[in-house]
């Protein structure tokens, strides 16, 4: 019998090495991006006097009904 001639190696895949391509330069870019994002400081909230004394929580039919279903 004759020897095969057919190689055992896989064919390269050209989308393959391209896709590990792009996720290197994508970590590369995060890193240096990453810096620069969260050098921007503290955000603050501002409140004017009327916000700060306006009532926000209200305790409704809707909310003491809700509380009693979830046994709160």
């Amino acid at each position: 019998m004759a020897a095969s001639t057919k190689s055992t190696e896989t064919p390269v895949n050209p989308a393959r090495r391209g896709f590990f391509k792009a996720a290197a330069t994508g970590a590369v870019g995060a890193a240096v991006a990453a810096p620069v994002l969260l050098a921007g400081g503290e955000a603050e909230a501002r409140q004017s006097a009327e916000e700060r004394k306006k009532r926000r929580y209200q305790e409704t039919d809707h909310v003491r009904t809700y509380y009693e279903t979830n046994r709160y």
